[in-house]
C-alpha cells in the first residue's frame, strides 16, 4: 500500500494537530470512523459539531477491504479517527501510517472483555448491546478530549442513546430467554456472532472463522454437515457481506430451512433494514425470532 503514502502527502499537511483546534474550526472538525456500524455510533455521539467520515461502507466486507485513494485523502485530513481494534482492520495500522496523518487514533473497544473463537480473539464485539454502550462511551470520552467545550453534549448524547441501547437490551434478554434449549443453535455464513451469543444464550455455529477471508475445507464443511443432521439446528442465515452459497450448500445437504438475512459486520445501503446500529440489532433479533418461532410452531 506505498501508493497510498504517495498520493495522501499532499493531504497529510493540511490536518490539524490533535489538541490545538482553533475555535474557528469546530465546526469543520473531521472525525473518521473505520467501519459503516462504528460510524453510526460516533454520528449519534457528535451530533453536528463534527463531520464523520466512514471508510468500509455499508454492505461492504471490512475483513476483506482494499482502501482507496478517497480513504488515504479522509484519513490525511483527519483530526480523529476511530477504530474498532481486536485485529478487525487489518488494514488500519499501514493506511493511518502512510497517510501521515496528525489524527489521534481512538480504540472503539478499550475495555471490552474480548471473546475467543477458536484460540483466535473475535473482533465483532458489537453483536453484544452492552459493548455497544462500552463503544459509545469510549466515543464520548474521545469527543470530549478533542472538543472539550462540547464535552458535555456528547456525554449528553451519549446518554441518552446508551438509554436506548440498554432499552433495546433488555427486550433483546426477554425474547430470547422464552426459547426452548432445543431452540438456540443457529447457522451462519461466519463465525460473526459470539458475542451475541454469550449474551444472550444462543450457539452459532459456522463453516468460517472470524475472518470472511477463510475457506473452509471440505473435511470441516463435510464435519459440520455431519454434526447438523445429529443434532440439528433452529435455522440457518446468511449474511448481508458474504455469499449466501455456502449456507444454500448446507440447507441443501441438511434439510434445515434458511430462515433469513442477518447484517453481521455492516449496515444496510440506505432504504434497507439496518441503516443504523439500533436498527441492524433490531432487525436481527426479529429475524431469529421470526426463524425460531417457525420452528417452535411446527
Amino acid at each position: 500500500m506505498t501508493f497510498l503514502k504517495t498520493l495522501a502527502a499532499g493531504f497529510a499537511a493540511t490536518s490539524l494537530a490533535f489538541g490545538a483546534l482553533p475555535a474557528a474550526a469546530h465546526d469543520d472538525v473531521k472525525v473518521v470512523a473505520s467501519f459503516s456500524i462504528l460510524g453510526d455510533m460516533v454520528e449519534q455521539v457528535v451530533g453536528d459539531y463534527a463531520s464523520v467520515t466512514t471508510i468500509v461502507g455499508p454492505d461492504a466486507d471490512a475483513h476483506v477491504y482494499q482502501p482507496s485513494v478517497a480513504d488515504a485523502k479522509a484519513v490525511a485530513k483527519a483530526d480523529v479517527i476511530f477504530v474498532n481494534g481486536l485485529g478487525f482492520e487489518t488494514w488500519s495500522d499501514t493506511l493511518i501510517k502512510e497517510s501521515g496523518t496528525d489524527a489521534t487514533v481512538f480504540v472503539a473497544t478499550e475495555g471490552v472483555t474480548p471473546v475467543k473463537v477458536d484460540g483466535e480473539t473475535d473482533p465483532h464485539a458489537w453483536n453484544s448491546l452492552t459493548n455497544g454502550a462500552i463503544y459509545v462511551r469510549n466515543i464520548a470520552k474521545a469527543m470530549g478530549k478533542a472538543l472539550p467545550e462540547h464535552a458535555d453534549d456528547f456525554t449528553a448524547n451519549a446518554d441518552a442513546y446508551i438509554a436506548r441501547l440498554e432499552a433495546l437490551d433488555k427486550e433483546t434478554r426477554k425474547k430470547l430467554a422464552a426459547l426452548p434449549e432445543d431452540r438456540r443453535t443457529v447457522v451462519t455464513a461466519h463465525d460473526a456472532f459470539g458475542y451475541l451469543a454469550d449474551a444472550y444464550g444462543l450457539t452459532f455455529l459456522a463453516p468460517v472463522g472470524i475472518d470472511t477471508e477463510a475457506e473452509p475445507s471440505a473435511r470441516d464443511l463435510a464435519v459440520l454437515i455431519a454434526q447438523l443432521k445429529e443434532q440439528g439446528a433452529a435455522a440457518l442465515f446468511v449474511e448481508n457481506i458474504t455469499s449466501p452459497a455456502l449456507v444454500q450448500q448446507i440447507s441443501d445437504e441438511t434439510g434445515i430451512e434458511i430462515g433469513g438475512r442477518l447484517f453481521s459486520d455492516a449496515l444496510s445501503e440506505r432504504g434497507g433494514p439496518a441503516t443504523s446500529y439500533e436498527a441492524m440489532f433490531q432487525h436481527n433479533l426479529g429475524t431469529l425470532l421470526e426463524a425460531l418461532g417457525k420452528q417452535n410452531a411446527s
